[in-house]
């Protein structure tokens, strides 16, 4: 269901409510209220609104790893918010030192309770890293989260990442029902191997990410669909700037 305004706010409450802001960058409200944000890139985000790239009453930030595309205004928005940053150990450590103040370290397998969520860290294949004094510094393992929200449902954050066999292990310990996967190929899984995903994790629908922003990333939602449709899965597809409630 599409929302009438590009605020997930505007979702009912007991419902999950999700704006994508461009490229990996979303926004969701759980049913419980808490709002969220996934690896904030806004200012330089070319797919991002104009009038999305200040983000505001943001309480817990996700971010999966170091890449600037993922990390791009995270300290911006965690100052300006108050948010809680969960994050591999390794990346929290570079954010503080940049003056980041709540911070939670974590590593795959790990579990934190926020609110009304309990956010699992797990594993990507991809890599992580960032800049700090002219240096390319390592920023501790690409991740991805599993969302397990008091109302019962569970979201899958895939990250940047390849396809790879633990996804049907995610599937039998957290059975989620929605994922977020990355499309674009070359630097990600391309959109067949992100259908082959979405079976191998037994969601209903995926909300696909990490495609249009740049020429190199090819892949498309109109493939997606085409490889999701003889899987019986959903795709909800959204234009930057767009909600919907899922």
């Amino acid at each position: 269901m599409r929302l009438p305004s590009d605020s997930p706010g505007e979702a009912p409450a007991g419902s999950i409510g999700v704006t994508w802001l461009g490229h990996a960058t979303f926004l969701m409200k759980s049913p419980g209220g808490t709002r969220i944000m996934f690896d904030p890139w806004l200012t330089g985000n070319p797919s991002c609104p104009e009038k999305s790239k200040k983000v505001s009453g943001v309480d817990l930030m996700l971010i999966t790893h170091g890449h600037g595309d993922h990390t791009g205004d995270a300290v911006a928005v965690a100052r300006s918010s108050g948010a809680t940053v969960l994050a591999a150990y390794e990346l929290t450590g570079w954010l503080e030192r940049q003056g980041v103040k709540n911070t939670r370290g974590m590593n795959i397998g790990g579990t934190e309770r926020f609110k009304d969520l309990r956010v699992t860290q797990v594993q990507a294949f991809h890599s992580s890293s960032n800049e700090e004094n002219g240096q390319q510094v390592y920023l501790g393992p690409a991740t991805g989260f599993i969302l397990r929200c008091d109302s019962g449902d569970t979201v899958y954050f895939a990250g940047d990442t390849g396809l790879f066999g633990d996804m049907k292990m995610l599937r039998e310990r957290y059975a989620p029902s929605i994922a977020f996967l990355p499309i674009g190929d070359r630097f990600t899984m391309g959109p067949e191997d992100a259908a082959i995903a979405g079976e191998w994790l037994g969601v209903k629908r995926i909300v696909p990410m990490h495609y249009g922003t740049f020429p190199e990333l090819t892949g498309t939602p109109a493939q997606l669909r085409e490889f999701c449709r003889p899987r019986g899965i959903d795709v909800v597809e959204l234009r930057p700037g767009e909600a919907a409630i899922l």
